[in-house]
């Protein structure tokens, strides 16, 4: 991979972190001045609390998807981004752009699926 797509990726990663951090805030900002038990009745309540707990549930996916871009970052770093991890060929550009985070070649990626296909 040349020089201009490595920093073309480490641009929409850091975009992509900074976007996720940003909203991870404004949500801990909004739902830290939410009292459920200021609300009027218990079906209010409860609506809160659902809401309160998808939004965490959405948050909690948000930060196991910004652990992916801190490795891919670090990858690009080292110099070794684009790389399978599992059979060490170069993951091609279509792929990467469709998932920058991604880790292994569309080849590895479908051998493990259906590797989990066949336990579960």
């Amino acid at each position: 991979m040349n020089k201009k797509d490595v920093k073309r990726f480490k641009d929409l990663l850091a975009k992509e972190r900074e976007n996720l951090i940003k909203n991870a805030n404004k949500t801990l900002s909004e739902e830290a001045a939410l009292d459920v038990n200021e609300l009027p009745d218990e079906i209010d309540q409860a609506s809160a609390e659902y809401s309160q707990s998808f939004i965490f549930r959405l948050r909690d996916r948000e930060k196991y998807y910004l652990s992916k871009i801190d490795k891919a970052l670090k990858k690009i770093d080292e110099g070794e981004f684009g790389v399978c991890e599992a059979c060490g060929d170069e993951i091609s550009a279509k792929r990467l752009e469709a998932r920058p985070v991604t880790t292994l070649c569309i080849r590895c990626k479908e051998e493990q699926e259906m590797e989990e296909r066949s336990y579960g």
